[in-house]
């Protein structure tokens, strides 16, 4: 999995491409621990994301807490169908802010 951030003022963007598993869900963690900083606008794009195991669903869930303590918001953008599964399959697709493709 490859893991870019981009900072933009408040606004922080996570982009992750390839699979998001268990031994790649720290490089996602890392990369939002030490970014996250003052963002108030936390946004994950998985456009290229082929697969996401739960996981990864723990770090998104640590995430939106970090941004509604810090009074911000979280999103997730361009989900691919197979990874729009997953968010649907747990639930998730109905707590958190979520863009399919």
């Amino acid at each position: 999995m490859t893991v870019t951030t981009q900072s933009d003022g408040t606004k922080l963007t996570i982009t992750a491409e390839g699979k998001l598993g268990t031994t790649s869900a720290p490089e996602l963690e890392k990369a939002v621990k030490d970014n996250i900083g003052s963002a108030t606008e936390l946004v994950f794009d998985f456009g290229k994301l082929e697969y996401m195991a739960s996981a990864g669903l723990r770090v998104l869930l640590s995430a939106g807490k970090v941004m509604k303590r810090q009074g911000g918001t979280m999103k997730i953008i361009n989900v691919t169908q197979p990874v729009m599964d997953v968010f649907t399959f747990t639930g998730m697709a109905d707590v958190l802010d979520i863009e399919a493709i």
